[in-house]
């Protein structure tokens, strides 16, 4: 043993050998400055969502079928009413469609601005803060660029740009939950993972599938009971929606979709035995499973994080509803925080083993996502924001606004679709020219029942999209002018008519006098 002076000496002659890479060494956020750019581009998200969101609100590019009933559900709750909309039916009770009571937080907000500005203004700001738990694991992970690559990524991904082309949905909150339930899962927080993704099962009844992968994850990477706790929470409370509660609250005391989960072939064992093939043809299917993973360059299919994007990709794939199948509407929002985090997982080993090539490695890769991330986005609604289309308000559109302005408030208003959310906040609608009879819309080869509604408001001019364009199924062309024609059967007056719109009024009949 030499002395304290002596060892300070050999400590001083030894060269220096720089420390092995451990995930301790991996670059972090430091509190501050570095934390307020997450958060800032939340802040640039949520303009961009709001933007394209609410343009398309202005331009009556909006339907009713969804974001007409989904206001319907949302003004109910605000008023403390069961959340019945007109649209579905008479008296229908939205949670017997789908189980989302989380609808009832936008409550109070939407009591204070009763419009469906309101629904796509919280869904942009609920889509746009998934991206803070991304962008900050992986700063942690992988440094402060790569972060700004991932959040890119994300933000313009076309999972997030399809939900917000289409209207409101409910899947909006499971966005940032799945979000911070995966940043909780790479820091081995396990508990705070799960508190993450519990509410799920308040969002919509498959979700609970998404709780069931989260806890099998963690029953395999962290406390093995607190997983499996978490897995059968999440079974048993989506066999619950789907067997009990909503069939409680639909009218027809059945699941609402059920026919949507039928089996594809004539035996179980069949099914189960074919399934693999059937999630992959028709070939509309293989080319969606490629594009989920697309933004993140396939590379997040190293990672075990994707095995929780397989409930949401199973169901849908196997569903024999075609809208499942495709890039459309909002059934991928839920899977792009699964995609971007698996993303961190998959390049977190390169990043720490901290070589030359490796490093060279990380960058190649996120330079890929960023490359594939501005290829896919002027093939989805995002790119919306730069057609001039966008920023022109068009003599359809001046005529819409000026004929509805002539309906007062609090009426029964029966509309097409496309003008259904210009009047849901201050009206009672329904869909023309369906009209719910008896908590179902009726059949449209069958005799014309008489409307209701105070007012109609017809549009002849073609949908730009779904659900349903004009002259295809349910609604094609001759039968809308078949029922626009009998309505003058059922004592309804033409109030006024401009560029293809029609607005209409019953005639109130004279009171008998003796």
């Amino acid at each position: 043993m030499g002395t304290i002076a002596d060892q300070r000496v050999g400590r001083r002659s030894r060269p220096s050998i720089p420390p092995a890479p451990t995930l301790s060494r991996i670059p972090r956020v430091r509190i501050g400055r570095p934390a307020l750019l997450w958060w800032g581009w939340a802040a640039a998200l949520f303009l961009l969502y709001a933007t394209v969101s609410g343009r398309r609100q202005a331009l009556v590019r909006t339907t009713g079928y969804d974001l007409g009933i989904f206001e319907q559900a949302v003004r109910a709750y605000a008023h403390l009413h069961a959340p019945v909309s007109p649209l579905r039916g008479d008296g229908f009770n939205l949670l017997g469609d789908h189980f989302h009571p989380v609808l009832a937080v936008l409550a109070p907000l939407y009591r204070l601005f009763p419009s469906p500005y309101t629904l796509l203004l919280a869904q942009a700001a609920l889509l746009a803060l998934a991206v803070v738990p991304l962008a900050r694991q992986a700063a942690r992970v992988l440094g402060r660029r790569a972060a700004h690559v991932v959040a890119f990524g994300y933000g313009l991904s076309w999972g997030i740009a399809s939900a917000v082309g289409f209207d409101f949905h409910e899947v909006c909150f499971a966005v940032p939950l799945v979000s911070w339930a995966l940043e909780a899962l790479a820091r081995r927080c396990w508990r705070r993972a799960i508190a993450w993704a519990v509410p799920l099962l308040l969002v919509k009844e498959d979700l609970g599938l998404t709780l069931a992968a989260i806890g099998a994850y963690v029953a395999w990477r962290g406390p093995r009971r607190l997983g499996i706790a978490a897995a059968v929470t999440g079974l048993v409370g989506s066999a619950l929606e789907f067997k009990v509660l909503m069939p409680f609250f639909n009218p027809a005391g059945a699941y609402a979709h059920a026919a949507n989960l039928a089996p594809a072939h004539h035996s179980l064992l069949t099914t189960l035995a074919l399934a693999p093939l059937d999630a992959v043809r028709p070939e509309v299917k293989a080319t969606t499973l490629v594009l989920v993973f697309a933004p993140a360059a396939l590379i997040a299919l190293r990672s075990p994080l994707t095995l929780i994007a397989l409930p949401t990709l199973g169901w849908r794939m196997l569903s024999t509803n075609v809208f499942h199948w495709g890039t459309a509407f909002h059934y991928t929002a839920v899977l792009m925080p699964v995609v971007f985090a698996a993303l961190t997982d998959a390049l977190r080993p390169y990043a720490a083993d901290g070589g030359p090539l490796t490093r060279r490695h990380v960058r190649a890769s996120l330079m890929t996502v960023a490359a594939v991330t501005l290829v896919l986005i002027p093939s989805f609604p995002l790119a919306q924001i730069a057609h001039r289309s966008t920023w022109r308000t068009t003599p359809h559109v001046t005529a819409v606004r000026e004929l509805l302005r002539r309906i007062p408030d609090g009426v029964t208003v029966a509309a097409s679709n496309r003008l259904v959310p210009q009047l849901t906040s201050r009206t009672t609608v329904v869909l023309f020219p369906t009209f719910p009879v008896h908590g179902k819309l009726y059949e449209t080869d069958g005799p014309i029942p008489r409307p209701t509604a105070q007012w109609i408001a017809y549009d002849r001019v073609p949908p730009e999209s779904w659900p349903y364009p004009r002259g295809t199924w349910p609604y094609p062309a001759p039968r809308q002018d078949q029922e626009y024609l009998a309505l003058a059967k059922y004592g309804y007056v033409r109030v006024a008519e401009a560029d293809g719109i029609s607005l209409l009024r019953r005639a109130e009949r004279p009171s008998r006098t003796r």
